[in-house]
């Protein structure tokens, strides 16, 4: 791989994504930018591209926290730094990598070193090398939780903290936060989410002109870097002018009390969470302004500052797609516009509607007229027409029925697996995890990280004498150090497994079991879970859902579900039976819980029930947790689906049941109903 970055000039395309990594340039204080989009789109490319551009920084030499010499870090541990020489270096760009553990990014220090000699030898991490800097996350969605702990702290504090056994470092680390990611691998956690300034949506073109143009350039690129760049050197000086003469500009911006007023109106509008928004688009503004050498925020600053800083705000659960509704800004802005009390009416007044009695052209000020009655018009009228009989003695063939909508969700009984487990760390089944509470102590695996000082003095103190102690220190051998067992909560893989055959196709049942799926998808978003989801109905099974931790992309399959046909509900679970056995491969340690969402029901084929019954004593047999949701309903119930469950060596809850203020009632009542008994 070459050294030589691709130029940030050289990118084709992606305007808005550009423009958000430039403000965040000229003004860090916006608070960094979120890209989503797609795989293959250049969007690190372009981030990584950005570092050449930033303007050099002066720092206190010998100084590993890259102290400002004019307002040096008074708490740092390089310090005091009175008097001392400095230089200039570029701006950082630190990479944050997924798997990264906790001490390589908040730093480590050597305990062995410390208990010993009393030493506090310590190595800074990865948030004191991006201090000043860029500290990029290539996808950011995919960090583990603890880390995410750690990047809010920081982000909130602009310091970083390192506690580890009575020894306390602390170092200032302000830095502008960059994150890519793909939402069909799953999405942020809103606290995180709330953290970036800007966020942009990205795509590849469908222009086969700049795609060519796209591909020519990554040729010649990787062909010859060094020439590549120095064809794009000119521009990307031109460039990095241009930031540093914002930058010097953007002290003397004037955000006008109109300006802010339109500011705070669009995020009262759009109803975002907390007052972020308002202060991200208020420095947004400023910097477009500054971007463009004005010293006046305008209107249009504030219509892209909206655009920029509030699609990702405005969420209220995992399965809203991120967004603006432009109309809606348009008319904000225009009610909240420069008024003459503003001193600012010099343009042309309001003659109020046109001549059509409103401003959209209709006599009422809409847009079309309404259609003239005709014969199609009463499409509402046709429902109450009588339905044509259908001969008993022709049954009409099964039909795939039109999808129909989810009900609402939520929130749901907790369903966890059995036992310990060593997965990611989430919030759903018990497992040895990096956070937690400490329940034993064992000989350190690998590094040593998370010193238990007890088992540690423990282990030393019976050899004291006989290792010649005589002064105040102990006496330590490698074998003493033991480091902590932390016990939490996993990640777990929930796979759907989703009846989607003629006998679950009755619109108000299918819609139940829709919002009870739904609210099971909800929960995996809030346990950190991956999912998947497979449905069997007609002539097998199908994997709707390859294994992932987009809950969106699980609830937008779930949406356009289509029913009808045939039950096949050996297939469906064969087949999930595969899936679990090539995931077990992929990643051993995320331990699965199978959700049967059924009525019980099995056809299709001569002994379609016994044939389904054996399936799912395969699960049985290898120790997969399951949970089988019962769909029957009506007044004859046939408790296919609790036999299944019996099968299956798992759980079977009705949809009652599930709900989590259903399951608290159920208590509440067998708890009045005992009292009662024993009274």
């Amino acid at each position: 791989m070459s050294d030589v970055r691709y130029p940030f000039t050289a990118v084709v395309g992606m305007a808005d994504l550009r423009l958000g990594l430039l403000l965040n340039a000229v003004s860090p204080a916006v608070g960094g930018v979120l890209v989503r989009g797609e795989k293959g789109t250049a969007k690190s490319t372009m981030v990584r591209a950005l570092a050449g551009l930033l303007p050099s920084i002066a720092t206190v030499d010998g100084c590993r926290f890259a102290c400002d010499p004019a307002a040096a870090d008074p708490q740092c541990p390089d310090g005091p730094h009175v008097g001392a020489s400095a230089s200039e270096r570029p701006s950082q760009l630190v990479e944050l990598p997924v798997g990264v553990a906790e001490d390589r990014i908040v730093g480590s220090l050597d305990l062995e070193r410390a208990l010993a000699e009393g030493v506090k030898a310590y190595e800074p991490g990865l948030l004191a090398k991006a201090h000043r800097g860029v500290l990029y996350i290539d996808e950011v969605n995919l960090l583990q939780d603890h880390v995410v702990d750690l990047l809010l702290d920081a982000a909130a504090m602009g310091r970083s903290y390192v506690e580890r056994e009575g020894v306390s470092v602390r170092h200032a680390a302000r830095f502008l936060l960059v994150g890519t990611m793909n939402p069909e691998e799953g999405e942020l956690r809103p606290q995180l989410l709330d953290r970036f300034g800007l966020t942009v949506e990205i795509a590849a073109t469908r222009d086969p002109a700049e795609r060519a143009e796209v591909v020519r350039r990554r040729l010649a690129y990787d062909a010859d870097p060094v020439s590549f760049a120095a064809r794009f050197a000119e521009e990307e000086r031109e460039l990095a002018e241009r930031i540093t003469t914002a930058r010097e500009l953007l002290p003397k911006v004037e955000l006008t009390d109109v300006a802010l007023r339109q500011i705070t109106a669009v995020c009262a509008a759009f109803e975002v969470d907390g007052l972020r928004a308002d202060i991200v688009m208020a420095r947004t503004a400023v910097a477009l302004a500054a971007w463009d050498g004005r010293t006046e925020v305008l209107e249009e600053d504030v219509r892209k500052a909206a655009q920029l800083a509030l699609p990702h705000r405005r969420r209220r659960n995992p399965f809203d797609a991120p967004g603006l509704d432009e109309e809606q800004l348009d008319r904000t802005l225009e009610e909240h516009a420069p008024t003459e009390e503003d001193g600012e009416g010099d343009g042309p007044e309001d003659d109020g509607p046109g001549p059509d009695g409103g401003p959209g052209g209709g006599p009422d000020g809409g847009g079309a007229p309404e259609p003239a009655d005709g014969p199609e018009a009463p499409a509402a009228e046709t429902d109450e027409q009588p339905q044509q009989p259908v001969p008993a003695q022709h049954p009409a063939p099964a039909r795939e029925s039109a999808p129909v909508a989810a009900g609402d969700p939520y929130r749901t009984r907790l369903f966890s697996v059995r036992g310990t487990g060593h997965g990611a760390q989430g919030r759903r089944s018990p497992a040895e995890t990096d956070g937690g509470h400490t329940v034993r102590a064992r000989r350190p695996q690998g590094t040593l990280s998370r010193l238990h000082l007890t088992a540690t003095l423990q282990a030393a103190a019976p050899h004291q004498v006989a290792r010649g102690r005589s002064g105040a220190a102990l006496v330590l051998r490698k074998d003493d150090f033991r480091e902590q067992v932390r016990q939490g909560r996993e990640s777990n893989l929930v796979l759907f497994v989703v009846d989607a055959s003629g006998s679950m196709a009755a619109r108000q049942r299918m819609t139940a079991v829709k919002g009870a799926v739904l609210s099971l998808l909800m929960d995996a978003y809030q346990r950190r879970d991956k999912i998947g989801m497979i449905t069997f109905r007609g002539a097998g099974a199908e994997l709707a859902l390859p294994p992932t931790s987009s809950v969106e992309v699980g609830a937008a399959r779930l949406e356009s579900l289509p029913t009808g046909g045939r039950t096949p509900l050996a297939a469906g679970l064969l087949r999930a039976h595969e899936v679990l056995r090539v995931e077990r491969l992929r990643d051993p340690n995320r331990r699965p819980l199978v959700v049967v969402v059924t009525d019980g029901r099995a056809t299709g084929g001569r002994d379609a029930l016994a044939r389904s019954q054996r399936a799912a004593e395969l699960f049985a047999a290898q120790g997969v947790a399951s949970v089988v949701l019962d769909c029957e309903s009506g007044p004859v119930r046939l408790g296919l689906a609790r036999t299944l469950a019996g099968r299956l060596g798992g759980t079977a809850v009705t949809l009652d049941e599930l709900r989590a203020e259903g399951v608290a009632s159920i208590v509440r009542e067998n708890r009045a109903t005992s009292m009662r008994k024993a009274a």
